[in-house]
């Protein structure tokens, strides 16, 4: 199948700050008048010592203190615009990426059946909350630092040795926190990631970790965990707030030594006490961007760690292609020599098997547990991709189509149903646009539509997250009315009945002869036959091989045969055992 290629992106974080590099440059533009105007502070006192008090001019302190209110106002409103533009760059950069990053999560748990949790999520927050934050502000502050410097030298050479010492002074306690707290921080997010994704899937497991009481030992690993990452953070935050110290400290000696050296200058008449205070504030709004990228140089370093996790994590998931849209499939499927693992798996479960069913055709599947049944049905419906061989419905391969497009035509119904938090038509039209119609039929083409009339809010009724207002059985009828939303031309069955009583699995019956009956593509997996009474072919597995495969009233005679002599096999081999033990 031809196909168009679309953009790729070797990197789209790197690609989504492009996008908003611009928008980053007219916020270093704001940053170059924010830091001129800081000055007028420095020049308000200097012309107030040198030039008002001396003169006693009431207009010219008048006129000075008009302008300098107005330009510290100018500067306040710069501020305002500054923050907000950061803050409509993080929503950018959140609307370029989210989205990826979501979908992302549901490929990498397909394709490496590894639950990340959201992670990637977290981490895109953790960068934008720095790119919108305070300390990013102490960054674009931080390159006027040479400017100011430059103007305590004009004032006087000596002054400006100070304020540059003290520039040195704190710019190599920056570089100290850099080496002192990267790894503790960096072990620190790791363990943290690893507890936080661990809480998650025991809290998923809730029912079956309290009744056989297996909180403690599960509260204990955690705890190992979670203990991990704050010993990290412990000893992360005890540098950091060691070197903060320091420079807190570093920061009022210096303050001293230029009022000092302003003072000494000031008595030998080679300044004025405007010079020295105005030395001192310059100074003071110098060193500030470099005590505020220390005291923010923890955020910096998780924001730099949740960059480099979500580049790692894009590069894993490159931009899926762009399929040619195809007409909606008839349903005719095909597998060749398929052989395919479980995701993160070297071993094969299926080990080249090969069939074909017609458009309309009904196939059950069946065999002992671990024989690739499961397997089988993602394989079908292109949730899981094949080690080699093909999955092709109507001659094109599954994995070449945009699942978006083909998801209409396609049913299924997994062992564990999940459902979503939202209400039962929602769940039943997969959440998007809700066609009462369509979903009514659903319901009623799963012989469902009753039940759900005797819940309190019939079709609005809220289910929870999970499903769990429902019944199992219920969840799992639920389920097929999904299954069979939109009439899909191919649904795919796996243990349609293992949570259904007796009435629920005569409604599975009717749905499953009217699916037939009404030309859909239909594969049942199931452990119990009796659902299968209807099928028109057969397929028996066992150990990912293809054991018998044809019309059912060919195989289900040998099926049956079959059984006796397994179960007098076993029978054997345990009376065998037990007389050698005997």
């Amino acid at each position: 199948m031809s196909r168009t290629p679309r953009k790729q992106l070797d990197n789209p974080i790197g690609e989504a700050l492009r996008q908003v590099r611009a928008t980053f440059l007219s916020v270093g533009f704001f940053s170059f008048f924010i830091n001129l105007l800081v000055l007028t502070g420095p020049l308000y006192m200097l012309q107030v010592y040198d030039r008002v008090l001396t003169s006693g001019s009431r207009h010219t302190l008048i006129m000075l203190t008009v302008v300098a209110v107005g330009m510290i106002l100018t500067g306040a409103l710069l501020e305002l615009v500054r923050s907000r533009v950061l803050v409509r760059i993080g929503s950018r950069l959140d609307n370029a990426l989210s989205e990826r990053l979501f979908a992302g999560l549901l490929r990498q748990r397909l394709r490496q059946n590894d639950d990340a949790g959201s992670q990637p999520l977290r981490d895109l927050e953790s960068l934008r909350g720095f790119l919108t934050g305070s300390g990013l502000i102490s960054f674009f502050d931080a390159p006027w630092t040479p400017l100011f410097l430059v103007i305590v030298f004009l004032l006087h050479p000596l002054l400006g040795l100070v304020a540059l010492s003290g520039a040195v002074i704190l710019f190599v306690l920056a570089l100290i926190s850099e080496f002192a707290t990267r790894t503790p921080l960096r072990e620190a997010s790791r363990d943290s990631a690893a507890a936080h994704g661990f809480a998650e899937a025991t809290l998923r497991n809730a029912e079956v970790i309290e009744a056989m009481g297996m909180l403690p030992a599960l509260q204990q690993r955690w705890q190992q965990r979670h203990h991990a990452a704050l010993s990290a953070q412990a000893t992360a935050s005890d540098r950091g707030g060691l070197l903060t110290a320091g420079a807190k400290f570093v920061r009022p000696v210096l303050q001293v030594a230029i009022l000092g050296t302003g003072a000494y200058l000031a008595l030998q008449q080679i300044i004025t006490p405007g010079v020295m205070i105005a030395a001192s504030i310059i100074m003071g709004r110098a060193l500030a961007p470099v005590e505020g990228a220390i005291g923010q140089w923890r955020g910096f370093i998780l924001a730099r760690a949740a960059h480099t996790r979500l580049k790692n994590f894009t590069a894993k998931d490159p931009s899926p292609e762009s399929a040619l849209p195809l007409p909606r499939p008839k349903g005719a499927v095909s597998i060749e020599r398929l052989v395919a693992a479980a995701p993160g798996l070297d071993k094969p479960v299926l080990k080249g098997i090969s069939f074909a069913l017609e458009a309309g055709d009904s196939l059950g599947i069946i065999g002992p547990s671990a024989a690739g049944k499961s397997t089988l049905a993602r394989l079908l419906i292109g949730v899981w991709h094949p080690s080699a061989g093909h999955v092709r419905l109507d001659g094109a391969d599954i994995g070449d189509w945009d699942h978006v497009q083909l998801g209409p035509a396609l049913g299924y119904l997994p062992q564990d149903v999940e459902l979503f938090d939202g209400t039962i038509a929602d769940n039943i039209a997969r959440f998007g646009s809700r066609d009462p119609a369509k979903i009514v039929r659903a319901a009623e083409r799963a012989n469902v539509h009753e039940m759900i009339l005797r819940l309190p809010q019939g079709y609005d009724t809220v289910i929870g997250q999970g499903g769990a207002a429902l019944s199992g059985g219920q969840r799992q009828r639920v389920g097929l009315a999904r299954a069979l939303y939109d009439d899909p031309a191919f649904v795919v069955l796996d243990e349609p009945n293992a949570n259904l009583d007796g009435d629920g699995e005569e409604a599975l019956r009717r749905a499953v002869a009217e699916l037939k009956n009404g030309g859909t593509t239909l594969v049942v997996i199931a452990h119990r036959p009796s659902i299968l009474a209807n099928m028109d072919k057969l397929l028996v597995l066992r150990d990912g091989l293809i054991e018998q495969f044809g019309p059912r009233a060919d195989v289900m005679p040998k099926v049956t045969k079959a059984v006796p002599q397994q179960r007098h096999r076993r029978d054997r081999i345990t009376a065998g055992k037990k007389e050698l033990q005997a």
